[in-house]
């Protein structure tokens, strides 16, 4: 555990310095009740104290459980928060609609959740904190737009596994740490059973081919085939959502 000892002092350290950096005193984020955003929270705590503002945006699909747990979190660590259920937003739109598919609406209630914490940010005037962790940004599981915006990101390096053992480090509530992660963007919805593959197994392939720069034959060689399969076909398919717009160069028309 002296690893993430020194982990947190580094990234209290960031988030202290580059909130400062831009000009602001405050940061908040959306909390879900999982497990990545538990540590963002208790980071942001630990680091902004009273100028730290955590929101619950559930929406009509969102589990209870997600929400109680995020409660209990915010109890224990003395997390100041707020309750702004996005459930009317999300359903109105969708009211018309009654063919859309559960990811259509799982990424339209995460933006809707997004574009109420920069509104909250305005009234605020805090920057958004980022809960995305690298086995998610390099597999691009997330909306874009939607919860992979924010100001900030201080566990983007941090691969699953190791959040769940930074998470266990920090004092995250065990009813937290014990439930299998999920998005919640529909009921019963979780990662690994969209992946079909655990964190645990995901994070060595994701490990060897970003941190060793394994190439594919090798990962094919070494684990399991459908596993790089999976894995390298995602990289590759959501590349676009870990990059800037791309903008038409007019230098050569010029």
């Amino acid at each position: 555990m002296k690893k993430y000892k020194a982990i947190e002092t580094f990234l209290i350290d960031f988030l202290r310095h580059e909130v400062h950096k831009a000009g602001f005193k405050k940061v908040l984020l959306g909390i879900s009740g999982g497990i990545d955003s538990a540590v963002v929270a208790v980071l942001a705590q630990k680091a902004f104290g009273e100028n730290f503002l955590a929101l619950f945006l559930p929406s009509t699909t969102s589990s209870k459980i997600n929400l109680d747990d995020a409660k209990v979190l915010c109890d224990t660590f003395g997390i100041r928060h707020e309750l702004i259920p996005i459930g009317g937003l999300v359903d109105g739109y969708f009211t018309p609609d009654k063919e859309a598919s559960k990811l259509r609406i799982g990424n339209f209630a995460a933006r809707m959740r997004m574009s109420v914490l920069y509104d909250i940010s305005a009234r605020e005037k805090a920057l958004v904190l980022g809960t995305g962790n690298k086995s998610e940004i390099l597999l691009g599981y997330g909306t874009l737009y939607g919860d992979l915006a924010c100001a900030l990101n201080p566990i983007g390096e941090l691969y699953k596994t190791e959040i769940f053992e930074f998470a266990a480090y920090l004092g995250v509530p065990s009813s937290i740490l014990t439930k299998a992660p999920s998005a919640d963007l529909w009921e019963g919805q979780s990662d690994e059973g969209e992946f079909g593959f655990t964190y645990a197994q995901i994070d060595k392939v994701l490990y060897a081919y970003s941190e060793e720069q394994m190439d594919k034959t090798t990962l094919l060689h070494t684990f399991d085939s459908a596993l790089v399969e999976m894995v390298l076909e995602r990289i590759e398919t959501n590349r676009f959502k870990g990059t800037l717009p791309t903008i038409a160069n007019l230098k050569g028309y010029k």
